[in-house]
């Protein structure tokens, strides 16, 4: 049906007074202004928030999520990270991952498999001797040993296992905690620990800093990350053999390397260290 067009009758003007469009009435001005107030403040908010849409969607995209290194609390100031991750304080098995740190950013330099000691993991300031534990928190590596020759590229100190190599774990000798070749008298062989009696384990291994620098007797001592046995730890980190190769060939003792255990949450979470 067509439209009726309605006519329509304009008002008569009153003289002398001015008529005020209907479009264009004098709270127009003011209401216009609190629009373009109100649009000039609200700019630099939708422009932030683009700018972070912006800065995430490659990450997003990617499904990548923030690595390790940067939620933990301290990575020990250098340019090479360690970290042996377990998902619970009981458990035995894990990941270990190195790190390389390059422009301010961490990358994954390699992975492998782990396993801790057959009692879990515990916090390191409270461990306690002969309890099978792996003793969590961010320790330094002070030198690499092994019954094996260093693998190639190897940059750490590097030590040969001898038929008199042992690992002193006598908390009543002055040696404590420490590599002695060969055994001092005040260290009981029945305490410690005869590295070339492990060839496959002590094939290559790390010692970490735990309890090393001042050695609190009773806490523990021989902390390495070695090659994997048969299976759960004494409280040590352990790998397949060849990662053990790869991380030796890796470390750069001018990257102030680290080694950080935990766990994925809870107390002993590595985020902590």
């Amino acid at each position: 049906m067509p439209m009726t067009r309605t006519r329509t009758t304009s008002p008569r003007r009153t003289p002398g007074r001015r008529r005020t469009p209907p479009h264009r009435t004098t709270a127009g001005p003011r209401r216009a202004a609190r629009d373009r107030s109100a649009r000039r403040a609200a700019a630099p908010v939708v422009c932030a928030a683009l700018l972070t849409v912006a800065a995430l969607a490659p990450h997003a995209a990617a499904g990548a999520a923030v690595p390790l290194p940067h939620r933990m609390a301290d990575t020990g100031g250098g340019a090479q990270l360690i970290t042996a991750e377990a998902p619970t304080a009981d458990a035995t098995r894990g990941t270990v991952v190195w790190w390389q740190r390059h422009n301010g950013r961490w990358r994954q330099a390699g992975s492998a498999p782990a396993r801790f000691g057959s009692g879990g993991l515990t916090e390191g300031t409270t461990r306690v001797q002969g309890t099978s534990t792996t003793p969590t928190g961010l320790y330094d590596l002070p030198f690499a040993f092994g019954t094996e020759a260093a693998p190639p590229g190897t940059a750490m100190p590097y030590r040969r296992v001898g038929p008199a190599s042992w690992w002193c774990e006598d908390n009543a000798s002055a040696s404590y905690n420490r590599w002695v070749d060969p055994r001092p008298a005040d260290c009981a062989a029945a305490e410690s620990e005869r590295l070339a009696d492990h060839p496959v384990q002590y094939g290559r291994a790390l010692v970490t800093g735990f309890n090393y620098d001042r050695p609190v007797h009773g806490r523990g001592a021989g902390i390495f990350l070695h090659v994997n046995g048969k299976g759960a730890t004494a409280g040590c980190v352990s790998v397949p053999a060849g990662a053990m190769a790869r991380i030796l060939s890796w470390l750069r003792p001018s990257a102030h390397p680290h080694l950080a255990l935990g766990t994925t949450y809870g107390p002993t979470a590595l985020t902590r260290y």
